[in-house]
């Protein structure tokens, strides 16, 4: 859908540089969607033949079709621009990539370039989502509806925690430590996160974690960052029993010993997001005696097979359809836009509750993606750590912490 932006005398530029970028009006024909008209103005010094809006999971749509021609924004006065209609709880991270020449294609070459040429919005207000590997940013967007996430910004006047560089059998572990630890103030809680390198030195979690400390929405807890974003993840992060026993019997007893972490499951949770989300909730299979909460974010239920629906995939699943009851708990939550994970994570929460497993399960109008992921993972956090029997809990509206009992997402 494109949009007619105006003239460049009618004050159009002025007010997108005053409102930000992308601009949002209501859906004249639905009041549960927005129109999100994306811009791009010219620049005299470096001029373009196009546009492309690289919205996350939007655009992956038509890219995995072979078609990125309804992403190319329009010829505009002043400018460039692109409307989409999306649900008003939509969030995602999004990026520009002004075109030089013919438009790119759908080829992996094609798409990397365009990966590493685009860049944030830069008429967008306010933080911007880093990146790695040498990429720009990435702005993000959150429609009026889209979930609170109050603890993913560093807030002034919060204590901080400190962070220790560590290895355990040749494998970095990055140690997030809560503000006045004491190696004798134990046992604290422990979180064992998953691709701990993208979470700790790009996405800087710990301040997330502050925040939940000091709205009392979990305890002090120490986190071990576990790094698994290299040439091994494929195989770490694919229900590898020896990974799984090298967290439960290596890494949580040195932690122990280091940091005073405690070794009881009910204390002890493990997070990860697409195959980290897959392993995490192996480990709670593998090791419940070690591993009481399982927090999965878009967790790649599929595994091993790669054919949807095929007898060989959903391997996990069938473990805990057919494997005795653990003294586990999860906290499952996946994508509404991610067309390729829906379905298995949904069949998975229908067999831990048809076992009888504590699972706590919702569903973002977003993507694969990290801009939604941070505000889970608070939550799941806030859920897990936080006690919801008799403690305190994220409300889902605010992100606030609130009494045990508060109203929540759907809880199977």
């Amino acid at each position: 859908m494109q949009s007619e932006l105006g003239s460049p005398q009618d004050g159009f530029w002025e007010r997108v540089a005053a409102e930000g970028a992308p601009l949002v009006e209501p859906d004249p024909d639905d009041p549960a969607y927005r129109l999100v008209t994306f811009v791009h103005r010219d620049d005299p010094d470096e001029p373009c033949d196009g546009v492309l809006a690289l919205v996350h999971t939007v655009t992956d749509k038509d890219r995995h079709a072979g078609d990125l021609t309804p992403h190319l924004m329009e010829r505009q006065p002043g400018g460039w621009s692109l409307t989409y209609r999306l649900r008003a709880d939509h969030r995602a991270s999004y990026q520009l990539y002004p075109v030089h020449g013919s438009a790119p294609g759908t080829a992996r070459s094609d798409w990397l370039q365009v990966l590493d040429g685009a860049r944030p919005d830069p008429l967008a207000h306010g933080p911007r989502l880093p990146a790695r590997d040498g990429r720009h940013p990435s702005s993000v967007l959150a429609l009026p509806g889209a979930p609170a996430q109050p603890y993913a910004e560093r807030r002034d006047g919060v204590p901080r925690g400190r962070t220790v560089a560590a290895e355990v059998d040749g494998r970095r572990v990055d140690v997030r430590l809560p503000a006045g630890h004491r190696a004798d103030g134990g046992p604290y809680p422990v979180l064992v996160l998953l691709d701990g390198e993208m979470w700790g030195e790009v996405l800087s979690v710990g301040d997330t974690l502050d925040n939940l400390v000091a709205d009392g929405a979990v305890p002090p807890a120490v986190t071990l960052l576990v790094h698994t974003m290299g040439p091994g993840r494929p195989d770490d992060l694919s229900c590898n029993p020896g990974f799984v026993d090298f967290l439960a019997d290596r890494l949580l007893p040195w932690a122990a010993a280091e940091y005073g972490t405690a070794l009881t499951p009910d204390r002890t949770v493990i997070a990860g997001q697409s195959a980290g989300g897959l392993t995490a909730a192996f480990a709670a299979f593998r090791q419940p005696e070690r591993f009481g909460g399982a927090l999965s974010q878009s967790g790649s239920f599929w595994w091993p097979d790669g054919t949807e629906f095929d007898a060989g995939s959903e391997w996990l699943t069938r473990q805990f359809a057919a494997g005795e009851r653990r003294a586990a708990r999860f906290y499952l939550e996946v994508g509404l836009q991610e067309w390729m994970l829906l379905p298995q994570n949904r069949h998975l929460r229908d067999v831990l509750v048809a076992r009888g497993y504590d699972v706590e399960y919702r569903e973002f109008n977003g993507g694969h993606d990290y801009a939604c992921w941070r505000g889970g993972l608070a939550d799941g956090l806030a859920h897990l750590l936080g006690s919801p029997r008799g403690g305190v809990r994220a409300d889902p509206q605010t992100g606030r912490a609130g009494a045990a009992g508060a109203p929540g997402a759907a809880r199977a």
